[in-house]
């Protein structure tokens, strides 16, 4: 398992991301359009330095759904390859069967 506090702290950010999204949206449209001014651009560059660090969905890490683990996280199943063995094995996740050959 991993800390409570480090999943926590990951569940934070990814309410912060959800919270900014529409806002940080609308400021990287105006960076981004070649027909935007200079002050427009300067003004939606500081307005979007001052959001909040966490509000930016790259600073979210996936993490296992079960066990909160950060390494070797499979995305197709949101699950740590340690968690997925023990599901798999279990035959807990449909479709899933052990190779061999």
């Amino acid at each position: 398992m991993a800390k409570t506090s480090a999943v926590q702290r990951n569940l934070k950010r990814q309410r912060l991301v959800e919270k900014h999204a529409a806002k940080r949206a609308e400021l990287k449209k105006i960076l981004l359009d070649p027909n935007t001014t200079d002050e427009a651009f300067f003004d939606a560059q500081r307005k979007l330095a001052k959001l909040p660090r966490n509000s930016s969905p790259i600073r979210v890490k996936n993490r296992c759904s079960i066990t909160g683990r950060p390494r070797a996280y499979l995305r197709r199943f949101r699950l740590s390859r340690i968690a997925f063995r023990e599901l798999a094995l279990a035959g807990k996740i449909p479709g899933v069967t052990k190779s061999s050959w």
